[in-house]
């Protein structure tokens, strides 16, 4: 996680100024590593295929949000005849080879012969689907084509494929073998295109047909409940995700067992949305549990271990037990580093060596937290080069540090190195180089070079306004700190008001009109105004 310089609205009297740059953990993104799950989702037999090998079933892959061996799998013939099972086999065999190929050639950079090979198959079943054969074999073709189109990104092509299997499939039986399979298909990539009450509608039938097959309690329902639970997460409806969670938990322990590793996806999509919806005790319980599965299963020392654990640290961040925190992270930084399965430079290791900063800087332990950051600093000069432009928020973040212990001259040095860093691979204009160079104009700002430090800020505002638009909230981060250097160069109080104005307007429509930031900057105006001897233009507070 980067350092950030957010919007800033000084609270210690107009003449300060100080950019309240925050390496706050992002409780939000949990980062324990989901098991990949084994088991596949199968297709239905169809033979009229074009291409080296024909066609083939497929496990759809993880980036769609679906897995899962189809029970039909298992299914005795009793259930299903043996002619069903031996034409499903063969049309598993053919579509997965298809849809193998297909992610070979994306791979290996031969996108234009994965188009071609998509193309010809579906030529193939779209002259089946005009003849007037419209059943499950040419949903399950369209199905994998669609999957292969998403693979290569071409969501336009998706699309006009989801409108005819869309088509085909409203007219199917809910006894069609393996329609079930597809529907899941359709929700995920429905997801994908931003259709979420279509990509629910499609969830839910592949549910009810589960239900029908094996019951209410199958751990089969995980799949289609999973991917429900995330389409509503997505669309606003944290109530009926959490739900949804929380049935598939209880499908899960019942048949797989309180500690099963099976459980660990679930609990973590759960963990996240309940740390977003501010439910930090019951996020608190389920990442607890998901310790102690990896505890349990792998033991103390192991990288998975460290992982929920570093987790886990957000949780009691989020709850405001920053001691417990920063016990928690230095443990499993200290697991990850000894089981040596993570490499130095890797995010995750940084954002957790970054976030355990910030909790040390907060409890007045600012030493031990600049010589994380400085560690950060090592490793990428070390892996990247010392002119690499991945060193800027490292090199900001410890200029952030050195700020708040005083030592704004060390500030400024390291200030300029990232400027120099961003001026020779980025252009002048990049709204990127302003995040520094405001951070340095605050830096000059408070060793008392202020016409130096108001060049700066104006620069800055220059850039964000065309980068961001005149009305945004980098403009007002800007434009608050220019009044602060403005002031003090005793610029014309009526310019200073105009331009607090504008600050007002940005933080109303960014926080609304009752909000804190509101309040301090309509301190400000009334405080200028009264100084200007203006009664009539007050605001009320």
């Amino acid at each position: 996680m980067e350092f950030k310089t957010n919007p800033v609205y000084p609270k210690a009297g107009l003449g300060s100024l100080q950019l309240q740059k925050v390496f706050v953990p992002s409780c939000a993104q949990i980062i324990v590593p989901f098991p990949k799950c084994s088991r596949k989702l199968y297709m239905v037999p169809f033979n009229r295929f074009s291409g080296r090998r024909g066609l083939r079933s497929f496990a759809v892959d993880s980036s769609l949000g679906v897995a899962g061996k189809h029970p039909e799998s298992n299914v005795s013939s009793g259930v299903l005849g043996p002619n069903n099972i031996q034409r499903s086999s063969e049309l598993e065999g053919q579509l997965q080879e298809l849809f193998d190929e297909v992610k070979t050639m994306i791979k290996l950079g031969k996108k234009d012969d994965a188009v071609d090979l998509l193309q010809a198959n579906y030529d193939a079943v779209k002259e089946q689907v005009e003849s007037g054969a419209r059943g499950i074999e040419e949903a399950a073709v369209l199905d994998v084509i669609a999957l292969g189109y998403m693979a290569l990104g071409d969501l336009r092509t998706v699309r006009s494929l989801m409108d005819v299997l869309h088509e085909i499939v409203t007219e199917l039986k809910d006894d069609e073998m393996l329609l079930d399979s597809i529907l899941m298909h359709m929700g995920s990539i429905h997801a994908k295109l931003e259709k979420f009450e279509l990509s629910i509608s499609f969830y839910r039938r592949s549910l009810q047909i589960m239900e029908t097959k094996y019951g209410s309690k199958s751990s089969f329902l995980s799949a289609p409940l999973l991917g429900m639970a995330k389409v509503l997460d997505t669309n606003g409806r944290a109530t009926e995700a959490i739900e949804t969670y929380q049935r598939v938990i209880k499908i899960l322990e019942s048949v797989r067992g309180g500690e099963s590793e099976e459980l660990i996806l679930t609990l973590c999509s759960m963990g996240n949305l309940l740390m977003h919806e501010g439910k930090t005790l019951d996020a608190e319980y389920t990442f607890n549990r998901v310790v102690n599965i990896y505890r349990r299963s792998y033991g103390e020392k192991d990288e998975r271990v460290g992982m929920a654990m570093s987790s886990l640290a957000q949780v009691k961040c989020a709850k405001g037990e920053v001691n417990e925190a920063i016990d928690l992270y230095k443990r499993a930084i200290q697991i990850l580093k000894d089981s040596e399965q993570m490499a130095l430079d890797d995010k995750v290791m940084e954002k957790m060596r970054i976030d355990l900063a910030e909790l040390l800087h907060v409890v007045g332990r600012a030493q031990e937290g600049r010589m994380l950051l400085e560690e950060c600093l090592l490793i990428s000069e070390r892996f990247k080069g010392k002119e690499h432009p991945s060193l800027v928020p490292h090199l900001v973040n410890l200029a952030t540090s050195y700020s708040r212990s005083k030592n704004f001259a060390e500030a400024e040095r390291l200030l300029r190195i990232s400027l120099q860093i961003l001026m020779k691979t980025v252009p002048p204009d990049d709204p990127s180089i302003t995040f520094p160079m405001l951070n340095l104009a605050v830096t000059l700002y408070n060793l008392h070079r202020d016409e130096e430090a108001e060049k700066l800020a104006l620069d800055v505002l220059s850039i964000r306004e065309k980068a961001f638009g005149k009305e945004s909230l980098p403009v007002g981060e800007a434009l608050d700190c220019l009044v602060s250097i403005q002031t003090r160069l005793e610029k014309d109080e009526s310019e200073l008001v105009e331009l607090l104005k504008r600050v007002l307007k940005i933080q109303e429509k960014a926080f609304g009109h009752d909000s804190e930031e509101v309040m301090e900057t309509l301190k400000k105006i009334v405080h200028y105004l009264d100084k200007m001897g203006v009664k009539t233009e007050k605001y009320p507070l």
